[in-house]
């Protein structure tokens, strides 16, 4: 899963820059922007947006921005070609082009078109019109009123098809801390990601729909989110934990699950270089999702090695039970999968 923020030239400078840095810190990779929210009335908008740019290159961030064809005027520009020279390289286009005109615009321009609304007809015709799908991308849009967003599955389906044809999708998660007004109802792709755990959802949206970008759609998250996103980007999902002696080592330590990953259970590939002798003891009588265990000498060439329950397991005489997931954290399991790293904090 590949991340990224959303940018609104209506929030203050001084806040943006906050925004901006953070997603820097947590080294995000896409930015998204719209030029074209009726709300926003900003002083000097033209001289914003440019040092938008400047820093989204500086930080070698991918920025799409959002245009309609009314973008030009309060940019200053004759033509949308002008961009160009502005040094921008992604065109989120929405409504207001003919297909004719995006082709065309494909030639200069990285074209992210609106996955939610065009379809397989818009696409067919522009295979007809001669388009490099290397050159587009497709973003889902957000919806900023309640029970207006799309179900998992209407995703899915979208996704799938434009996957199988080599397009880069992405798609919105609600933030959980500044909303983006006028609704301050939160912006989301997918309806039952407008609340709730704001890293839950992303991960949802990526493993579920395919979304290969998952971006928030709202002004900020809170810190616990962006730190959240920090570690994910460096390869590894913390997981709050309770672990009894003599194992509290295993605590704060990179640990892997296996690349052939398990649906049962989540297997430390690094505990397996532990040498520890582990005493059986009577088990307990089933395995809950959540608990963590270590295999005793029982099981041979495995003893030492530290599992992780995904789900509910029954009783082994060759483990023991040794701690315990946070129950509010149980719910990222079944997402630290193909080798991904995890942290038990």
């Amino acid at each position: 899963m590949k991340t990224g923020f959303s940018y609104y030239f209506g929030t203050s400078p001084e806040k943006s820059k906050e925004i901006f840095n953070k997603a820097i810190d947590a080294n995000m990779e896409y930015v998204f922007t719209s030029l074209h929210i009726p709300e926003e009335q900003v002083e000097d908008y033209r001289g914003r947006v440019l040092e938008f740019i400047h820093d989204c290159r500086e930080a070698n961030l991918k920025f799409m921005i959002d245009v309609s064809p009314h973008t030009l005027e309060k940019l200053g520009c004759e033509n949308f070609e002008d961009l160009k020279a502005l040094e921008v390289d992604y065109l989120r286009l929405d409504f207001g082009f003919t297909n004719e005109e995006i082709v065309k615009l494909s030639k200069t321009f990285y074209i992210v078109f609106n996955a939610s609304t065009h379809g397989e007809k818009d696409i067919s015709l522009w295979k007809e019109l001669g388009a490099d799908f290397s050159r587009f991308l497709a973003c889902h849009n957000f919806y900023p009123k309640p029970l207006t967003a799309l179900s998992m599955k209407r995703v899915k389906e979208v996704n799938k098809y434009l996957n199988a044809m080599g397009i880069l999708t992405m798609g919105f998660v609600s933030g959980d801390k500044d909303f983006r007004g006028p609704l301050f109802a939160g912006l989301p792709t997918v309806e039952k990601h407008r609340n709730g755990d704001v890293f839950h959802n992303m991960l949802e949206l990526y493993h579920k729909t395919g979304c290969h970008v998952v971006l928030f759609g709202d002004v900020d998250v809170t810190d616990e989110v962006w730190q959240r996103v920090k570690e994910y980007n460096a390869g590894y999902v913390s997981l709050r934990a309770d672990i009894e002696e003599p194992y509290t080592d295993l605590k704060n330590m990179l640990h892997h699950d296996r690349a052939d990953s398990s649906a049962h259970v989540l297997r430390s590939v690094e505990s397996r270089f532990i040498k520890r002798e582990v005493m059986p003891i009577t088990p307990a009588p089933e395995r809950k999702k959540g608990d963590i265990f270590i295999s005793n000498k029982d099981f041979l060439r495995y003893e030492g090695e530290v599992e992780i329950a995904r789900k509910d397991l029954e009783a082994e005489n060759r483990v023991n039970i040794i701690g315990h997931i946070h129950k509010g954290d149980t719910k990222y399991l079944k997402y630290i999968v193909d080798g991904i790293g995890f942290k038990l904090k």
